[in-house]
């Protein structure tokens, strides 16, 4: 007998949070020093759902570089007390129907660490791994960092014991290996990787996303739906954008994803995985018994076929999914993606009354069980 259909919550077309706090869209408004404030931000908070304002430099040193930098002809933040300015500005942001953040130019964790304990937990803390300029990289901040992940690493541990949420901006191709700094990242404590990919593409985010689950920000030239859907398809998570955050743009690709989530369920489904899709994309395999690139990804992850069978049957049980006797393998478990032309899959959801959008948010959830498995909690995180 089909599986009863379990009813689904459709007011959020996203269904995306960030510690629990709601993302109303998957579009954030990157930092740009000098320019991005909460003001900034209020002007456009319609259709964004993240804001990182700074870069605000918050120690002597970087302070000091942030004042050489604006001597050269640079626009900087430069507030006399930037905790009191820190503050106010979370006031503002906490006002503001976005999940906003600060991105802090710090030389040690000590200064982080008094930064997010004066202003508490109400924004999240971006550590500033990005900035290029020779001033701040003398100082021990931005880029530098990502030529000493270990420091980088302690300041993620050192925010992080602080009960607040973390993300890293970072600079594609900077350190020796993304994604392996990506994992170290996560393991310390970070929830968000907001990578500049400067002349790369999706291959980078699909190598990070099979590298670790944290979420992923992806940064530059996300102007157009296209761009922004590659990046989705490969395992970001949202995309952000800084020169060209103006609110037309912003609206345009804020309705535009809007309406993809509302018609097919899952905005960031991933390709297939025969397609060049994420480790996400093990969702969408059917049962391992031809060569394909399922099997060397299970190999890849540590997963025999018997235990990515078994996972797969016990993750969809009680599920609209755990049937489909007219499928190629019995389950709807097995089956692949929408946009793949499958006339067993269409009928058998047309005979179960089971939608599209349904069907790929069920695969969605499926997707989560199996990231689970193939990522387990870091052993600093405590929420069980």
């Amino acid at each position: 007998m089909p599986s009863p259909s379990r009813p689904i919550v459709h007011s959020d077309p996203f269904d995306l949070s960030v510690d629990g706090r709601a993302v109303k869209t998957p579009i954030a408004i990157a930092s740009m020093a000098g320019t991005v404030d909460a003001a900034y931000v209020a002007e456009r908070a319609g259709h964004v759902g993240m804001a990182f304002i700074g870069g605000y430099s918050v120690d002597p040193p970087t302070i000091a570089a942030s004042r050489q930098m604006a001597e050269g002809g640079r626009c900087e933040f430069l507030p006399g007390d930037p905790v009191a300015e820190l503050t106010r500005q979370a006031d503002l942001l906490s006002a503001l129907p976005v999940v906003g953040g600060v991105n802090l130019r710090a030389s040690s964790p000590e200064a982080l660490v008094a930064i997010a304990q004066a202003v508490g937990d109400r924004v999240i803390y971006e550590i500033d791994a990005h900035c290029r300029q020779a001033p701040m990289t003398a100082a021990g901040a931005g880029e530098y960092l990502l030529h000493h992940t270990d420091r980088l690493a302690e300041m993620v541990r050192a925010l992080a014991s602080e009960g607040v949420t973390v993300s890293v901006k970072v600079r594609a191709g900077m350190a020796e290996n993304d994604p392996r700094l990506a994992r170290q990242l996560w393991e310390a404590g970070a929830t968000l990787f907001h990578i500049d990919l400067m002349d790369g593409g999706y291959a980078k985010i699909r190598q990070i996303r099979n590298a670790s689950p944290i979420m992923i920000i992806a940064n530059n030239s996300m102007q157009s739906f296209d761009r922004v859907m590659e990046m989705f398809s490969h395992g970001a998570d949202l995309v952000s954008l800084a020169r060209r955050s103006d609110p037309e743009t912003l609206a345009g690709i804020d309705a535009a994803i809007t309406r993809y989530a509302k018609e097919f369920g899952w905005y960031n489904a991933p390709k297939q995985l025969c397609r060049g899709g994420d480790v996400r994309a093990l969702t969408f395999c059917c049962l391992p018994v031809k060569d394909c690139p399922l099997l060397p990804t299970l190999q890849k992850i540590g997963l025999s076929r018997e235990e990515y069978v078994k996972l797969k049957r016990e993750s969809v049980q009680g599920t609209p999914i755990q049937d489909g006797a007219y499928t190629c393998f019995g389950s709807l478990a097995w089956c692949c993606k929408v946009s793949s032309p499958c006339l067993l899959r269409d009928a058998t959801l047309d005979q179960m009354k089971i939608s599209k959008k349904q069907y790929m948010e069920e695969k969605r959830r499926l997707s989560r069980a199996i990231m689970a498995r193939v990522f387990p909690p870091r052993d600093n995180d405590d929420s069980g």
